[in-house]
């Protein structure tokens, strides 16, 4: 039989699978409409949607992370999950987590959510102890106060709290009583992390929170994290342009390398702190940093607030202390010959002499980045303060 012949054949017998293709995808559209119409998902579509609804800026971060990994750690043989992430400041001007839950509660009506859980930056707390989350087990909302968890293994505590929150919402593997070591090996003799079932007059059904005052250091160092130190170093361009040029003014004149030389351990110790001091309370000041209490106002949250802006300065500064001091040590080994700086102090110049030069044109800079940070913008250094990003939040959320 010719080639010819065959060609009709073969056109009839793509017809027809493509006939039983038609027919096979009706009966899959008509079986899942009859499922939507019986208020059944269809198969493969998640039957539970979960929302996390996070803060700006490190929230953000942590909540992406979990939106990837929460749906397999929460399907099991009865349900799958879909998680969604709506990044939105719903905290900003919140004190309490009884608005908190409110506005969580909000989202997830507009959003059609089984269950909705808010990640915040803001430090929450009750009865003098910070709080880890709370959770409205009747409304289906909870929130969790990220920095409560410290400073260290955020996002591993905060999946742990999170999956321990589900199951409080939808009453799995017994509600409370799987703790997905929230509160064993170390973290139980840091900061404990208790469990408490509350009364009418609250909002929420059940709260964790910590120790006071274990959980108070824990929660500092939290905010600490959540003001993100490593980004203030980026933004000190003008004070480190200016510790940078101190420093290279102060490696070509040898009168400073002789005031070097003759300084003690001790006093370049106190020289180094005096320059980091000075340079956070400049940034204090000319940035208005320092929150002020206000009257009616939460006392002790202003103090947390201003004491974790000083630590997140001091660690910012240090940071850039210390790699300018390397960079200066590096240029003095490269451009600065033995000879020459034995020649200039009198004396025989080992790797020691190299030290105590390269410490004394940091410290210099440093002083001088003082005067630098004045030109800074105040949205790259006030990023470090609570006070600020929660004006700059509610701001965003009223216009």
């Amino acid at each position: 039989m010719s080639d010819q012949d065959d060609a009709p054949e073969e056109d009839a017998e793509q017809e027809d699978a493509e006939a039983v293709d038609s027919g096979q995808g009706d009966q899959d559209q008509d079986e899942g409409e009859r499922l939507a119409e019986r208020g059944e998902p269809e198969e493969g579509t998640p039957d539970r949607r979960l929302g996390l609804i996070a803060d700006p800026d490190m929230p953000e971060q942590v909540t992406r992370r979990l939106a990837d990994d929460l749906p397999e750690l929460l399907g099991d043989e009865q349900h799958s999950w879909a998680v969604e992430v709506d990044v939105d400041p719903v905290t900003a001007g919140r004190r309490s987590t009884r608005d908190i839950l409110a506005s969580t509660r909000e989202r997830m009506d507009e959003h059609s959510w089984d269950h909705a859980v808010c990640l915040t930056d803001l430090p929450v707390r009750a009865d003098g102890k910070p709080v880890v989350a709370e959770a409205d087990v009747d409304r289906g909302v909870a929130v969790v106060s990220l920095p409560a968890l410290g400073g260290t293994g955020v996002y591993r505590r905060a999946r742990q709290v999170v999956l321990q929150i589900v199951d409080e919402l939808t009453g799995r593997r017994g509600g409370g009583d799987n703790r997905y070591g929230l509160d064993s090996g170390p973290a139980r003799l840091l900061a404990p992390v208790l469990r408490r079932e509350l009364d009418e007059d609250h909002e929420a059904d059940v709260r964790y929170s910590t120790t006071r005052r274990r959980g108070r250091i824990r929660l500092l160092s939290g905010m600490v994290r959540s003001n993100q130190p490593a980004q203030l170093v980026f933004g000190l361009r003008s004070a480190l342009a200016a510790a940078v040029a101190t420093s290279a003014f102060g490696l070509s004149s040898s009168t400073i390398w002789q005031i070097g030389d003759q300084l003690g351990v001790v006093r370049q110790v106190i020289a180094a702190v005096v320059s980091v001091v000075l340079l956070v309370f400049w940034l204090i000041s000319a940035h208005g940093l320092w929150e002020k209490p206000r009257r009616g106002g939460d006392r002790e949250q202003v103090l947390l607030y201003n004491t974790s802006t000083v630590a997140t300065l001091t660690i910012g500064v240090g940071v850039m202390y210390v790699g300018l001091f390397a960079i200066n040590l590096a240029v003095a080994l490269f451009i600065v010959p033995p000879n020459l700086l034995a020649s200039s102090l009198g004396h025989p110049a080992d790797f020691t002499r190299y030290l105590a030069l390269a410490w004394g044109f940091t410290t210099m800079g440093v002083i001088a980045g003082a005067l630098g940070s004045s030109l800074e913008s105040d949205r790259a250094v006030r990023q470090a303060a609570y006070g600020y990003r929660e004006e700059q939040r509610r701001n965003e959320q009223e216009h």
